[in-house]
C-alpha cells in the first residue's frame, strides 16, 4: 500500500516587519492590549509589488531543497490561498511556470485560513493513488492587501507569509489521515465582503466578529482533533505536537486545554508572524522542524480553522 510522507518544510516571510509598537500609531490599541488578546508582537507585511506567488516561490524552492527535490520532479501543485496574484491563471500555474515543471496539475483553491489544510489532503489522495510522486504543498498570503488597518479588531491580526511541504510516496505511513469540513451557516462571522461576481467594492476588507469567531472556532478544533485520533484508533497523549492554526493565543490556548494537550507539546508562533491564514500551518511547521523540536518519527496533529467556515485536521508522522 502506497502512504505519502512529507520529505521536506519549507516558509517565508517578507522583509518589512510592523511591531506593535507601530500600530499604536496607526490605531487606538497598545502593545500590551495587542499581546494580551492575542498573542502577536509582529507581523511581517509585503512590500509594494511582492505578491503571493513571490512569497509562494521562495517557501516552495526552501521546501524542495530539504526534501532534495528538482524543480523539474515536482508531478502535482495544491496550492492554498485567499489572496491570489490575479483572477486567472491561478497562483497553481504561476508557481509552476517559475519552478518549470510544465504539463503537471497544478491548481489554487481558497477555503481561507483552513486552505493548506484542503491542498494537503488532496495532494495526499493524489500520492495515495499512484497519479504524483512529488507533490508540491503550499499555503501562502498577502493578507496586508485586504486588511483594513484603520480597525483595531483585525488589522492587529492578519499578515503576510508562506509555507510550504513536499510530499512523496513511502511504505510506511507518514500522512495518516486527513478530515475536512465546512459551514456556510456561519459565513456572516468572518468574511471579505466583495468579489468578481459582487462586484469590488473601492476598498477590500475582512469583516469579523471576534467573540463569537473564537467560541465556534474551538468547538470545531477541538472535534476536528478528536476526529483524527479516533480515526487512528490513537490517545490525545500519543501526540508529540500539536500544530494548530495561528489565529491567535487565546484560541490556541483554548484548544489545548479542550484536548489536555499541554502547551509545551504545541507550536506557537504566532508571536512572530501573527494570523497568515492558509500559511500558518505550514509555517509553523517549518519553524519547529528547522528548530530542532520536531523530528523524524514525531506524531503530529496539525489543524486550521478559517472563514466559511472551513476547518480540517490532519495526523501526521513525519
Amino acid at each position: 500500500m502506497i502512504h505519502s510522507r512529507i520529505a521536506g518544510t519549507g516558509s517565508h516571510l517578507p522583509e518589512k516587519v510592523i511591531t506593535n509598537f507601530d500600530l499604536e500609531k496607526m490605531v487606538d490599541t497598545t502593545d500590551e492590549w495587542i499581546r494580551s488578546r492575542t498573542g502577536i508582537e509582529r507581523r511581517h507585511v509585503a512590500a509594494d509589488g511582492e505578491t503571493t506567488v513571490d512569497l509562494a516561490e521562495k517557501a516552495a524552492r526552501r521546501a524542495l531543497d530539504a526534501a532534495g527535490v528538482a524543480p523539474a520532479e515536482v508531478d502535482f501543485i495544491a496550492f492554498g490561498t485567499t489572496t491570489p496574484d490575479l483572477v486567472f491563471p491561478n497562483c497553481g500555474t504561476l508557481l509552476q511556470q517559475r519552478l518549470g515543471c510544465r504539463g503537471v496539475p497544478a491548481f489554487s483553491l481558497e477555503t481561507a485560513c483552513a486552505g493548506f489544510m484542503y491542498a494537503l489532503s488532496i495532494a495526499d489522495k493524489y500520492v495515495r493513488c499512484g497519479e504524483a510522486r512529488r507533490a508540491l504543498v503550499i499555503g501562502a498570503e498577502t493578507l496586508s492587501r485586504i486588511t483594513d488597518w484603520s480597525d483595531r479588531a483585525t488589522a492587529v491580526l492578519f499578515a503576510d507569509g508562506a509555507g510550504a511541504v513536499v510530499l512523496e510516496p513511502s511504505a510506511a505511513p507518514g500522512v495518516l489521515s486527513t478530515h475536512l469540513h465546512s459551514d456556510g451557516h456561519y459565513k456572516d462571522l468572518l468574511y471579505c465582503g466583495s468579489g468578481v461576481s459582487r462586484g469590488f467594492a473601492e476598498r477590500l476588507a475582512i469583516i469579523m466578529a471576534g467573540n463569537e469567531v473564537f467560541k465556534v472556532a474551538v468547538t470545531k478544533l477541538g472535534s476536528g482533533v478528536d476526529e483524527a485520533l479516533a480515526a487512528n484508533g490513537l490517545e490525545r497523549s500519543a501526540v508529540d505536537w500539536l500544530v494548530p492554526h495561528q489565529a491567535n493565543i487565546r484560541i490556541i490556548q483554548a484548544t489545548a486545554r479542550r484536548l489536555d494537550i499541554p502547551m509545551e507539546r504545541v507550536i506557537v508562533t504566532v508571536q512572530d508572524h501573527g494570523n497568515t491564514s492558509a500559511a500558518s500551518v505550514p509555517l509553523a511547521l517549518d519553524v519547529a522542524v528547522r528548530d530542532g523540536r520536531i523530528r523524524r518519527g514525531d506524531l503530529l496533529l496539525l489543524e486550521a480553522f478559517g472563514g466559511g467556515f472551513t476547518w480540517g485536521s490532519a495526523l501526521v508522522r513525519y
